[in-house]
């Protein structure tokens, strides 16, 4: 098979950085050698595995992008930039229409699915692509439509732990607020406890230090009032691999997509890709 072209966005963010080191060394893909950027970004390139790639600044891409499809007749992007770039990035893809996968969290959600599923342009779009944490949070949503109010009257805790770097709640995190609150709970995702001092996060949360630049560490605590119950779930994430999977699944997924001309639905979730590669059926909230 023919290798697909990506077009990874974000960088010098970090995980940007990481997904381009990794598909550098897939031959399924075939990584382009630019990628959009901020406008504070001074850096002109950024080398990865003595590859050169040119960082994309907003004031110039409009007129750049048409030049990167001249080289590249048609390619799938992959956004992992900043939860403020979101719509306006979503914007950018479907007025150019490149499909893309969406990685990064934030941004008004609403507006962002609504743009997509306006436009002609096929997308992915997941607060998180760790399929195995996808497919955990199918399973508390199935509880929380078939089991509504199972927590009734329980408290709720929400405490996550990311890298120093990451400037927004975890998207996970409130996806698993709305769960709860299904089941009963009645938490505000204000209420969230975001960690992100390295220090604390190595000495009391006992993170290994090659992983505090990056991890994602959740833990949800439920409560009976009377303090004769507790019931306790956690994911811990150290390192961006997992992320990095799940990703290149859903650009493989909408590859599949984009070769089947006519098809109506443009947005598609984590929880599709995971119907594709499972072939079960996961229901969602």
């Amino acid at each position: 098979m023919e290798p697909i072209n990506i077009m990874i966005n974000g960088m010098p963010g970090k995980v940007a950085s990481k997904m381009a080191q990794i598909a550098i060394a897939d031959k399924r893909f075939n990584v382009i050698p630019f990628s959009l950027t901020g406008q504070e970004i001074e850096n002109k390139t950024q080398i990865i595995d003595s590859t050169s790639f040119e960082l994309v600044k907003p004031d110039t891409r409009d007129k750049r992008i048409q030049e990167i499809k001249s080289f590249f007749a048609s390619f799938i992007a992959i956004d992992y930039t900043h939860p403020s770039a979101v719509i306006k990035n979503a914007f950018f893809y479907t007025q150019n229409l490149i499909p893309f996968v969406m990685g990064t969290t934030g941004g008004d959600r609403e507006k962002l699915e609504q743009l997509v599923s306006n436009s002609s342009t096929m997308a992915v779009i997941a607060p998180n692509m760790a399929k195995q944490i996808v497919g955990f949070q199918a399973m508390m949503e199935y509880a929380a439509n078939t089991f509504p109010n199972l927590f009734k009257g329980y408290t709720l805790s929400v405490v996550e732990s990311h890298q120093k770097g990451k400037a927004d709640t975890s998207g996970t995190a409130k996806a698993m607020v709305d769960c709860f609150n299904k089941l009963g709970t009645d938490f505000d995702r204000k209420q969230i406890q975001m960690v992100r001092d390295p220090e604390t996060q190595e000495k009391d949360w006992k993170i290994p230090k090659e992983y505090l630049a990056g991890h994602g560490w959740h833990t949800y605590t439920l409560k009976a009032k009377d303090g004769s119950a507790l019931f306790e779930f956690k994911h811990n994430i150290n390192g961006r691999d997992i992320y990095a999977k799940g990703t290149f699944d859903a650009v493989l997924f909408l590859k599949e997509k984009l070769a089947r001309p006519g098809n109506p639905k443009k947005l598609y979730t984590m929880i599709d890709v995971l119907n594709s590669v499972s072939g079960q059926a996961l229901n969602t909230c």
